[in-house]
């Protein structure tokens, strides 16, 4: 019998009798190895003639007693575990290997402690909250408690975050949003109305999240009735279109929400200020121009388009040394030295004569407009 089978550590299996474990079959007989072969196997096995008598039937390898147990032995079983040299130790030792590996999985693995369900964190809470109300505005063990229970529910904030997320807004800002929430709603919380503090703080965090999604969540600020009643119209687009299997007219929404076309297109319209496109976006594809490049910019020059046409008939009445001095002066860009020689006169003749004609055309162009 092996090391194993003594300490009780045997692997499943069908279990195989030995010549120390038949009873009545002398230490000194050797079993053909065709009987040992039949032994070994699950089925019950055939008895083994011995020369002095015949053996009892071998019961059942099913039916084998455990050799582990304290009981086992002649006196108790018929069954031999008088162990073989140096057994006796091996068995020891094998225990108390096992023991220490048993004593090192308990360590390794926590210990499971009874199934929370939450009670004992209600009673505690509303323990804190009757705490609260006793203590005066602005003490210093007031707010420490107010913060206490603020960290306790942070796990309800965090729920309630997680379910508006993937919206456009991240979830780090509505976790932030629901925690102002839960502040006002320990702020305003009364134990003795006998409510759950989570019952009456769930609606006030919501309220909050969906107040910041009404306020911050648009690109576009628009006003409260077109927020309400792009609502309205995605709810009725939903169910008439499941209704009729196709998208719903302007008509059918009108008629299904009790308002008019025209309220109807205001209110498809201002859906539209609720996400923006960049503008650095290819219009189509990756290789497309982006939406700023396709679009007009005001040209610098547009407004001396009116100013060169009003001036036109204006310089026609001037007489023609006056043009030739304005021309050489704003189309060749010379110098009134450079205009003088040009011309045949002074710098100091020509200075005055611009002077004139350029407040004789401001003049005229004021009184034309």
């Amino acid at each position: 019998m092996s090391d194993l089978d003594r300490t009780g550590l045997a692997t499943a299996g069908p279990a195989v009798p030995t010549q120390a474990s038949v009873p009545g079959l002398a230490a000194n007989d050797e079993a053909h190895p065709k009987d040992a072969h039949r032994m070994s196997q699950p089925t019950e096995p055939t008895p083994q003639p011995s020369p002095d008598q015949s053996p009892p039937p071998v019961p059942p390898a099913a039916d084998l007693p455990d050799t582990g147990r304290p009981d086992d032995g002649p006196d108790g079983d018929g069954l031999d575990t008088e162990p073989a040299e140096g057994g006796a130790d091996d068995a020891t030792e094998n225990t108390g290997s096992t023991a220490e590996a048993a004593r090192t999985l308990r360590a390794a693995v926590p210990a499971q402690g009874p199934q929370r369900t939450g009670a004992p964190d209600r009673e505690a809470a509303r323990a804190l909250f009757v705490r609260l109300s006793a203590l005066p505005e602005g003490s210093p063990e007031r707010v420490e408690l107010r913060n206490q229970l603020v960290r306790m529910h942070i796990p309800l904030v965090e729920h309630l975050a997680r379910r508006f997320r993937n919206r456009g807004e991240p979830l780090d800002d509505l976790t932030q949003v629901a925690t102002i929430g839960l502040i006002k709603s320990v702020d305003r919380f009364d134990h003795e109305r006998g409510v759950e503090f989570s019952t009456y703080a769930t609606p006030t965090i919501v309220g909050e999240i969906k107040r910041h999604f009404r306020d911050k969540g648009w690109a576009v600020r628009v006003p409260r009735r077109l927020q309400e009643l792009r609502l309205s119209l995605t709810t009725a687009t939903s169910e008439l279109s499941q209704r009729h299997g196709r998208s719903p007219t302007v008509h059918e929404l009108a008629e299904h929400l009790g308002i008019s076309e025209e309220d109807v297109l205001e209110g498809l319209e201002s859906a539209n200020a609720y996400s923006t496109l960049s503008l650095d976006v290819p219009d189509s594809d990756d290789e497309s121009p982006a939406v700023a490049d396709t679009l007009g910019a005001t040209d610098e020059a547009l407004e001396g388009v009116e100013y060169r046409e009003s001036l036109k008939p204006l310089l026609a009445q001037l007489p023609p040394r006056e043009q030739k001095i304005l021309v050489l002066r704003f189309f060749r860009n010379m110098t009134q030295s450079q205009i003088a020689a040009e011309v045949g006169i002074s710098q100091m003749h020509v200075s005055r004569l611009l002077a004139r004609t350029l407040a004789q055309l401001r003049e005229k162009l004021l009184v034309e407009e």
